[in-house]
């Protein structure tokens, strides 16, 4: 009987017409019936005749019969059930007498079994089994069967749009609508619930319908789905996640949802919502691993030493503790000197011939790789080294082997190594205050903001440090203590920052680069917060500048610090949009695209993105800048999601073919951003390639990104590739320098660490961590001038950025626990049936573990409960009450 339903399928445009049927009736007859079909056809044709009867009580046995018939058939997936095909011949002519009928409850009961038949019959668009049900009698729907539900649905979304476009009522069809979600969410079909309130745009309706065992799901579909749906859709699905992640209790997620929508009054509410302190610590943690700046009060926390302990966790001053606890149980505290992360006795002769001169420019190298590789462990073998030692001050001795700005680096160095230990940062910093030489005071200021990086303190240490030596006279450093206070303040909206830094961009006496260093501190301090004041204050230092200084490669950092201003904000942006094309020309057009993708950056728009890929198709001439941050653009728009992220490779690859030499130049720093700290091997054979090029500025970027893809991985393949590229470079200096800036990329942290913005299985992006590598990639889009000049610092803007890749889980009073997990690559199972493996491919470890890209880690075991579904940085797991030793 197989065959015959593509026979169904083929009649089902017909509407009955006699001729059809009489087509229709010999291809049935034609066939060998088995006797069974034969008695059900000829059963199922006398109902047909009952049904027309004049004695309304032989109709109703009739169409009781059929019906019944019509629910008991069981059919496979593949084939039309048999009732359904045996009738179809009929529906015409019962459509035609059931016209005829008066009204009655025989006529509604024919109008449910004209709505179930026109599944298979009727002609496409009619929506004639959606006219028939409201036609019908008030029954039950899933009695009909699942197909015939989904069906309706279909069918209720298309004559919704309809009636909306006539606004005519809609009160039967939400009805149904009522009935069909009820049917849906009781028989696991969430998302396709989901997807008929969106389509009926009625989504509050989904609250009353979830219940303990499906609301999980409901949730992961909402928030997935979120990713693809056009504003403002998006935040209103997000909304209701969150309020049903509230109203069973789910607080670590819908705490999850209120940071990804930036709305802080849902931060506050989660926490007055909760009252159980251990699991406010959980959000604490999640809070200090997403950067913001939070203050708790009364209201949240009541307890004054509980809210002591809190504000300290949201403070991240427990980070450093964590980190050295991960590095020691990992066994890699020993520091490393940059000479074992080049391997130079790995290559033949001909490189290492060349190392042994000591220039400056390889002494700043190694100072960046040293910094890198020892970031946060508070011991190295360059600046650190103990002073009772033979080789006593060993430390002053490193900072005199760098020339002039050089030292400026090599003393902030210092504060990378000291990352995140405020106090003993600031004892070994202090030496470097009483020196007379500007540029290490200029290093040293520096230091202090990168040591106080993500850590908030009561006492203010940077600002106490750093605010004054804001107006000293020379310039390099007022440049350390502006940037030192942006990155220490990155996020923290600090008022009393901007009464300090806003006067500067309207100092006459302030050159170009104080200002570009104070536009970006400012944006950066208020990152994403469309701030009125900072963005004036910014924009009229562009409209001052002069036709020779809008010329200056520095000059690029100013439209940049504006649109950190509206980071994500979409289109908060507008506005200041307008006024930036009024600037002078030279930079309207770049202020235009750096707003713009600063705006949509991980929003993943797609409209943005082809708008973005306008720009870059044009051949243009020479003197036009703003095809770079365009380039960029486009990847911090496609970040957000992976399918966009892979569709976004593939452009770039066409980019390369066929964009101009500016745009080239960029694509390699694209590529770097959206596969951070996550080597895909197609990127990276594509940089590879690319760093080779016969222009240098393109191969300087796509060394400097085969650095950031690889950054924090130790990959061996990447390393690989950079201990040739410096052998093949031994000669070209500026190559050479950032191929040892992109050796100590990825061994950063000895691999502990990561620079990917995003976290919580990729759900929430950290708005400075991203701001920091925005501002470090758009100083690369020059870099003879800006990196390999002498603004070479430019590169700790990276450190904001810096997160540990690693799950520590901490007992009730934050100590650290080791418990067996199972870490494997993160499996997407939305939507799915049953309850599938969320990860493939695990292997058991004991924490602290690391986690690669794309990792995810469950509990193997059962004593414990994590207070956080996502396993990543710090979790706390408190005992399972239910728990019995085997």
């Amino acid at each position: 009987m197989a065959p015959d339903a593509n026979r169904a399928g083929n009649g089902a445009s017909t509407s009955g017409t006699s001729k059809d049927e009489a087509v229709t009736k010999k291809k049935i007859e034609s066939e060998d019936l088995s006797d069974e079909d034969l008695a059900l056809k000829q059963q199922l044709e006398l109902y047909v005749e009952r049904v027309q009867d004049s004695d309304p009580g032989l109709q109703k046995v009739a169409l009781e019969s059929m019906r019944q018939e019509i629910r008991t058939s069981t059919s496979s997936m593949t084939s039309v059930p048999k009732p359904l095909k045996f009738l179809r011949p009929h529906y015409g002519t019962l459509k035609a007498y059931y016209e005829t009928m008066s009204e009655s409850d025989l006529k509604k009961y024919l109008a449910d079994i004209l709505s179930v038949l026109a599944l298979t019959m009727s002609a496409e668009g009619e929506r004639e089994s959606l006219k028939y049900r409201l036609l019908g009698s008030e029954g039950d729907i899933g009695s009909w069967g699942h197909e015939y539900v989904r069906n309706l649905a279909g069918e209720i979304a298309q004559e919704y749009s309809k009636r909306q476009g006539e606004e005519a009522p809609i009160d039967d069809l939400m009805e149904l609508v009522q009935q069909i979600v009820a049917f849906h969410m009781k028989h696991n079909a969430e998302p396709e619930a989901v997807d008929l309130l969106m389509e009926v745009e009625d989504l509050d309706m989904l609250i009353e319908h979830v219940d303990k065992t499906n609301f999980k799901r409901t949730c992961l579909y909402l928030t997935s789905s979120a990713r693809y749906l056009p504003g403002p859709d998006d935040m209103l699905v997000l909304d209701i996640a969150y309020l049903i992640d509230l109203k069973f209790e789910e607080y670590p997620n819908a705490l999850q949802i209120a940071l990804f929508l930036d709305n802080l009054q849902y931060v506050r509410q989660v926490f007055t919502s909760c009252d159980d302190v251990l699991r406010k610590k959980q959000f604490c943690y999640i809070l200090a691993r997403h950067g913001i700046t939070f203050e708790l009060d009364e209201e949240m926390v009541t307890d004054d030493e509980d809210r002591e302990m809190l504000q300290d966790i949201i403070n991240n001053s427990k980070l450093s503790e964590g980190y050295l606890t991960l590095a020691r149980d990992i066994e890699v505290m020993e520091a490393k000197s940059p000479e074992d992360i080049y391997k130079a006795h790995l290559l033949d002769g001909r490189a290492s011939a060349g190392a042994s001169v000591d220039s400056a420019r390889q002494n700043l190298a190694a100072t960046f790789v040293n910094a890198f590789v020892n970031a946060g462990f508070g011991q190295d073998k360059l600046m650190t080294v103990a002073s009772d030692s033979t080789s006593s001050g060993s430390s002053g001795n490193w900072l005199f082997k760098n020339k002039e700005h050089g030292k400026t680096s090599a003393a902030a160095s210092l504060g990378m190594i000291l990352l995140w230990d405020v106090d003993s940062g600031l004892a070994q910093l202090d030496k470097y205050f009483h020196s007379n030489d500007n540029h290490v005071i200029a290093g040293a200021l520096l230091g202090v903001g990168i040591v106080n990086c993500s850590i908030k303190n009561d006492c203010d240490p940077a600002m106490a440090l750093l605010g004054d030596y804001i107006d000293k006279e020379d310039s390099s450093t007022r440049i350390g203590a502006i940037m030192g206070l942006g990155i220490a303040y990155a996020g923290s909206q600090n008022e009393q920052l901007r009464y300090k830094l806003a006067p500067i961009l309207s100092d006459p006496k302030a050159s170009l680069d104080v200002i570009a260093f104070t536009a970006i501190a400012l944006g950066l301090i208020y990152v994403g917060s469309c701030n009125e004041e900072v963005a004036q204050a910014i924009i009229f230092t562009l409209m001052d500048r002069s036709e020779s200084e809008l010329g200056e490669p520095l000059t690029r950092l100013l439209p940049l610090g504006l649109g950190l201003l509206y980071l994500g904000k979409q289109e908060s942006v507008e506005a200041t949009a307008e006024v930036s094309k009024t600037f002078n020309e030279k930079i309207r057009k770049y202020c235009d695209m750096t707003l713009l993708s600063c705006a949509y950056a991980g929003t993943g728009n797609v409209l943005k993105v082809q708008n973005l890929l306008g720009h870059c198709s044009q051949h243009l001439d020479k003197g036009e800048m703003h095809q770079g941050p365009a380039v960029l653009g486009i990847a911090m728009v496609a970040m957000a999601e992976e399918l966009g992220l892979e569709m976004a490779i593939r452009s770039l690859e066409h980019l390369l073919q066929y964009g101009e030499q500016n745009i080239r130049r960029a694509v390699p720093l694209a590529l770097g951003l959206l596969c951070i700290s996550n080597p895909k091997v197609n990127v990276m054979d594509t940089l590879s390639r690319l760093s080779h090029d016969t222009d240098s500025e393109v191969a300087m970027a796509a060394v400097i990104s085969l650095g950031l893809i690889g950054a924090g991985t130790n990959n061996a393949r990447i390393a690989g590739m950079l201990r040739n590229l410096s052998s093949y470079y031994y000669k070209d200096t500026s190559l050479l320098f950032c191929v040892r800036i992109a050796q100590g990329l990825v061994h950063l942290g000895k691999g502990l660490l990561t620079l990917n913005p995003y976290h919580s299985d990729r759900f929430l992006l950290s708005p400075t961590a991203l701001a920091g590598l925005i501002t470090m990639l758009h100083a690369c889009l020059d870099m003879k001038a800006i990196v390999l000049g002498k603004y070479h610092y430019v590169l700790y803007f990276l450190v904001l950025a810096m997160q540990p890749r690693m799950l520590l889980t901490v007992d009730e009073n934050l100590k650290p626990l080791s418990v067996p997990v199972r870490v494997g690559q993160a499996v997407d199972v939305v939507g799915q049936a049953g309850r599938p493996k969320t990860i493939t491919g695990f292997q058991t470890h004991s924490t602290p573990v690391l986690l690669a890209a794309g990792d995810r880690a469950e509990l193997a075991t059962e004593k414990y409960i994590p207070l956080s579904p996502i396993l990543e940085g710090f979790v706390i797991l408190k005992e399972n009450p239910d728990y019995r030793e085997e």
